[in-house]
């Protein structure tokens, strides 16, 4: 299969969306530069896939393009490092859609001793950074606009399924719940693919109206890396944060326990095997390292294309990011 790069518009000088792309760049820079951070750069070609179970990676050979650079990131961490961050090229082998290409821009940052609430902190003030060196004053997509420098609204997802789909996250049975706001399920259905349904029909694209909503304490199940919240085991302190229905970044307090993350890890890939029939390895280096011990620390992973767009108000992603295009 041959395949063309080649996009005149995105070549031409100077175009509205480049000039963002060159200031949210610059401006990711300029804020972890100033606050002590260490910019990194870790391998893209890594020995074992992605640990979570939908997300398909793309292989060459006997090695995986990462999906992002956590793990390797981790691994610093571990090594001694403390406020790293990395701007980098990440891959996953879905299908293009307004709002994903396969090969895409993340930025990607870690703090020591600190929890999400520290990584909320700096995805307001690097979003409103962005925004500001950019003259905007409102996030846009699909004709719908958020300020990002009014107070941000949070929700738990808890509270975001109460809100807008009307479902009690935690019913005896939700299965129930859903069938009862007209959501079919079929008798295969996991507990995951049942949230996964309400998520995306009835809540998802409402968060981030008027202001960014940041959606916190995602159920344990939901958060293979993320570390249980200490007063309520049935959520971990995992975030995302909603722009105009757009999700932005995924963050949280990293778990650090090598028993249970090597526990979460096979769970997660025998549950892959079980739907898609992929037998991958795990990032046993990773594991090790976790082993030898990982400081606590919260991390992020913010969509850099996403932000542009959102910023300059261009109704696609491919739009921002060159998208490869079957040759006809």
């Amino acid at each position: 299969m041959q395949i063309k790069w080649w996009r005149p518009d995105l070549y031409m000088k100077n175009t509205p969306v480049r000039q963002v792309r060159s200031q949210v760049i610059k401006t990711i820079r300029y804020y972890f530069d100033h606050r002590g951070f260490q910019e990194v750069d870790t391998p893209y070609l890594q020995v074992a896939p992605s640990d979570e179970i939908h997300l398909k990676c793309f292989q060459t050979g006997d090695y995986y393009l990462h999906t992002s650079p956590e793990l390797s990131m981790k691994k610093l961490l571990v090594a001694g490092e403390e406020k790293i961050y990395q701007i980098c090229h990440a891959y996953r082998d879905e299908p293009v859609s307004s709002t994903h290409a396969p090969e895409f821009t993340m930025l990607e940052w870690y703090r020591t001793h600190t929890d999400y609430s520290a990584m909320m902190r700096d995805t307001v003030n690097i979003v409103r950074a962005c925004a500001k060196r950019c003259d905007v004053k409102q996030l846009q997509h699909n004709n719908r606009t958020c300020d990002p420098f009014k107070r941000w609204q949070k929700l738990t997802v808890a509270q975001a399924f109460k809100k807008y789909a009307g479902v009690n996250l935690w019913a005896k049975d939700l299965r129930k719940e859903a069938e009862r706001i007209g959501i079919q399920c079929s008798d295969n259905d996991t507990w995951e693919d049942i949230f996964f349904r309400i998520m995306l029909n009835c809540v998802e694209y409402k968060l981030g109206d008027g202001v960014p909503t940041i959606l916190c304490e995602y159920p344990t199940q939901l958060g293979a890396l993320a570390r249980q919240k200490p007063t309520d085991s049935r959520v971990c302190e995992r975030f995302e944060v909603y722009a105009c229905g757009v999700e932005l970044c995924n963050a949280f307090s990293e778990l650090t326990d090598p028993v249970e993350q090597r526990m979460r890890f096979k769970s997660n890939y025998a549950e892959r095997k079980r739907i898609y029939g992929w037998d991958d390895p795990m990032d046993e280096d990773f594991l090790q390292a976790l082993e030898y011990g990982m400081p606590e620390a919260s991390g992020n992973a913010l969509g850099v294309d996403r932000l542009i767009m959102l910023i300059s108000g261009t109704e696609k992603l491919n739009n921002t990011v060159w998208v490869p295009c079957k040759k006809r």
